[in-house]
């Protein structure tokens, strides 16, 4: 399949490229379906090999995002905007550019944080456009709402594998906003923390203050554990780590954490029962699409929900002998597909 049937395949409403070179904005905007609502998608900022590895993640992004809010039950759909980070990028000025093609978007698509943005560079945005979450305002802490919606499908995860939370070994791969807050909650309920993050300052925090034992990011994949929770980058779900992970099950806040098709069966293969990233990570997305909505930021119950969905599709993985993901993408497009024939009635 070439990158045009590529394209095609993914049946987009809207792909958007921006180039500024008085600012080396390179970006791209991709709206995937607006059935439901307007689309929702933060900004993600990273060094990608070319454009065409950019158009292919905010492609696969911009999808996760459809299905996590039908989901989630939001009137919402799915959007994602990624910036090329490289030489020459005045990185204000480039968000700023941002900033305005979501205000010409006419609310089509808001936009929030994501990895690489930082609420400094959403003020940014917000200089050009309402249509963002900055994470300042009144939505509250995205970081922490998607660090409760983890924690509450993991809470539905150990259940369903019939462990207990103390003693259980919980291994986090990153340790940013959403997986600090993470292990703090983690070890309120008295897991057993393993981690690993890119600069090591940060896992040394979380040693000192959690009592977590600190691996060579490289490792963790392999760490003893019973749960291992990607809150990084996606794609770390491989075939190889299928062979080399000791935990029963998977449940992080990364996007996209199955690498290929193939890992995806490696996994079920393997028994490893991992919970659909774009069901356990909606807990952003619920604050912000609920205080766009509804003006108040989300509640503890409404986030809590995320663990009665993981329920759910987990039962009925089982039920079915299909795998969790398979199952929480039907459920999904069925939702969008329902309420696309309900709008051509």
């Amino acid at each position: 399949m070439n990158d045009w049937q590529a394209l095609d395949a993914a049946d987009l409403e809207l792909l958007q490229i921006v180039r500024d070179r008085r600012t080396g904005t390179l970006a791209v905007v991709a709206i995937h379906d607006t059935t439901l609502g307007p689309a929702h998608g933060g900004i993600r900022r990273r060094a990608y090999a070319g454009l065409g590895d950019a158009v292919a993640d905010a492609v696969a992004l911009a999808t996760a995002m459809t299905w996590k809010c039908a989901l989630a039950d939001l009137p919402s759909g799915g959007g994602k905007a990624v910036l090329l980070d490289q030489p020459g990028l005045d990185r204000a000025a480039a968000y700023r550019r941002l900033g305005q093609v979501v205000a010409g978007l006419g609310g089509r698509f808001r936009t929030g944080p994501d990895v690489g943005t930082s609420v400094e560079d959403l003020a940014q945005v917000a200089l050009e456009t309402s249509f963002v979450s900055t994470g300042a305002g009144g939505e509250g802490d995205l970081g922490l709402a998607t660090a409760r919606g983890v924690e509450a499908a993991m809470q539905a995860l150990v259940e369903h594998l019939g462990a207990a939370w103390t003693g259980l070994r919980v291994a986090i791969m990153g340790l940013g906003s959403v997986g600090l807050a993470l292990a703090e909650l983690l070890a309120q309920r008295g897991a057993r923390l393993v981690v690993a993050d890119v600069d090591p300052a940060r896992a040394a925090v979380v040693q000192q203050r959690f009592g977590a034992a600190v691996v060579a990011p490289e490792a963790i994949v392999a760490a003893p554990c019973d749960v291992f929770a990607p809150c990084a980058l996606g794609g770390v779900l491989t075939v190889e780590a299928a062979g080399t992970m000791r935990a029963r099950g998977v449940c992080g806040a990364a996007n996209n954490q199955f690498a290929t098709p193939a890992a995806a069966a490696a996994f079920a293969a393997r028994g490893i029962t991992v919970v659909p990233d774009f069901v356990a990570n909606a807990g952003a997305v619920i604050a912000g699409v609920t205080f766009a909505h509804d003006g108040r930021p989300a509640s503890p119950e409404r986030l809590a929900r995320i663990g009665a969905t993981v329920a759910t599709v987990l039962a009925r993985a089982a039920a079915a002998g299909r795998p969790p993901d398979q199952v929480a993408l039907a459920v999904a497009k069925e939702r969008v597909a329902q309420a696309r024939a309900a709008r051509h009635r």
